[in-house]
Formats: structure tokens, sequence, C-alpha cells
């Protein structure tokens, strides 16, 4: 079930602390908003300003999961907070998808423990 009010205040709180800078945008001469205006995020999404405007006034239709992404995106939100607005809006976010990188200092240890087995994992469980 989305939660239209907390869903509302995320979407106003992070398009708040973003400058346009941030994205790319010029600074420009008036600003009556701290951060990005709406129509600078719906643009930077791809989705109409209106329907920006709707999800911030917690109003209007529940958002797809493309559009929520795509928000997300905008909002230069980190794994944690696309996962947080995916919730507030009743969906479950998307999968996480593990690095597969490793650290050469982490190679290095493993290398020297000859004795002992060694499995390097991510913080979600698969297998490096």
């Amino acid at each position: 079930m989305t939660d239209r009010r907390e869903l509302a205040d995320f979407l106003r709180r992070r398009r708040e602390m973003l400058r346009p800078a941030d994205v790319g945008l010029p600074e420009g001469l008036r600003r009556r908003t701290p951060g990005l205006r709406r129509e600078e995020v719906a643009s930077l999404a791809g989705v109409s300003t209106d329907h920006y405007t709707r999800l911030e006034q917690a109003r209007g239709s529940a958002p797809s999961e493309s559009v929520l992404s795509a928000i997300a995106r905008a909002l230069q939100c980190d794994l944690d907070e696309r996962d947080h607005l995916f919730y507030l809006a009743g969906m479950t976010p998307p999968a996480r998808q593990a690095g597969h990188y490793v650290r050469p200092g982490l190679t290095a240890l493993a290398r020297r423990l000859t004795d002992i087995p060694v499995l390097i994992c991510t913080d979600i469980g698969d297998i490096a």
C-alpha cells in the first residue's frame, strides 16, 4: 500500500537537498525554492511535470516501477534511499546487483592464509 504522505515528503526533501550544479544545470538568477525545481526533477526523470507534482503533493495515481526508478536516478538516490522510495510506494525494490570487484588488499590477505580455507563473499551473500 502506498504511503502517499511519506512518499511526498521524501520526494520533496530529496529534491531540496540537490543543487542545480549537482545535476549539471545552471544555477539561474532567481530561485524561490531551495534545491531543484519540480519541473527540473521531472525533466531529469523523463516524466511529466504534472505527474511528478501530483506525487509530491500526495495525490494522483501510484507511480510505476519504471517511474520510481527514473525519479530515484534523477534525485541521485543511493541504493538504500532507492529501496526506501520503493517501500513508500508500496512496491518491492529491484534486486541489488553485487559487484565483482575484490579489493587487492583482501585478495593479498586471502593468498597469505594458506593453512585455512578462505571464502570471499559480498554483503548480500554472493561468492566473489
